[in-house]
């Protein structure tokens, strides 16, 4: 995975640690697991989807736990801008 999936994937650990600790776990694993699962992505296309998913799953976790995921989670959605159009 090129450099953007892994600022990517570090964004979102930092997107769990704002969650309540009681859910952690959880989100970590399934960030791991999806992140691991996309690792050998190439196409830049494939690319933007994955950090547009990314985006778009934390934004909707941060606000089921009423967290102003527009604030919290502007750097993640930049690497996704950054990629959009490639």
């Amino acid at each position: 995975m090129p450099n953007a999936g892994l600022r990517a994937y570090r964004e979102v650990l930092r997107l769990v640690r704002r969650l309540p600790a009681e859910t952690r776990p959880y989100y970590a694993e399934y960030a791991r697991e999806n992140f691991v699962n996309y690792r050998d992505l190439s196409a830049d296309d494939d690319l933007a989807a994955l950090l547009r998913r990314a985006y778009a799953h934390s934004s909707w976790a941060l606000s089921k736990y009423s967290i102003d995921a527009e604030k919290a989670a502007a750097r993640l959605k930049s690497l996704g801008d950054g990629h959009a159009g490639r």
